[in-house]
């Protein structure tokens, strides 16, 4: 890392479209020689005959942020080259075929980069509150838990998620 440069953590929901450059912008570094980026993309598919036409999602936004700087102490003891992590997430409506969350870290060499961008969508999942509903074409919906989620892996479907204080 360039001496002057400290090293950010940058995470933002928002209802807005992802802009992949803006995040790659956020971890740009002139002492970094890769910068490893995730998009995750709301995906068609089934289930039980009926077409996902789209994923709502909510937020408990100051946990989230809290959750996050421990994710990136995490991923910085576990790869101390890491310089920069971006993590932008939507939330409310995010339709088939767009993106729901791009994140992107630089780190000199890509070996580094590229295992902590895998962690880091792992652990985003596990333990971030950030709910997911699909939305049906028959206009039917159902809360999915993520699969790397440890409280819900003993449990059927996931409740609804707690909402935040009014005062938010």
């Amino acid at each position: 890392m360039a001496l002057s440069e400290e090293p950010r953590n940058v995470f933002k929901l928002t209802r807005d479209w992802l802009s992949v450059q803006e995040v790659v912008d956020a971890v740009s570094s002139a002492s970094c020689g890769a910068v490893s980026v995730f998009i995750g993309t709301t995906r068609e598919d089934e289930c039980d005959g009926r077409k996902v036409i789209g994923l709502e999602y909510e937020a408990y936004e100051l946990m989230a942020q809290s959750e996050f700087r421990k994710l990136c102490d995490d991923i910085r003891a576990r790869w101390p080259t890491v310089t920069h992590i971006c993590v932008h997430h939507r939330l409310g409506w995010v339709k088939v075929g767009e993106a729901s969350v791009a994140m992107a870290i630089s780190s000199p060499h890509r070996q580094d980069g590229q295992q902590a961008i895998q962690h880091c969508i792992s652990q985003l999942k596990a333990s971030v509150p950030i709910w997911k509903k699909e939305v049906y074409d028959t206009q039917e919906e159902s809360w999915k838990e993520n699969a790397e989620c440890p409280w819900t892996a003993a449990r059927g479907d996931p409740p609804p998620p707690p909402r935040p204080p009014s005062n938010q």
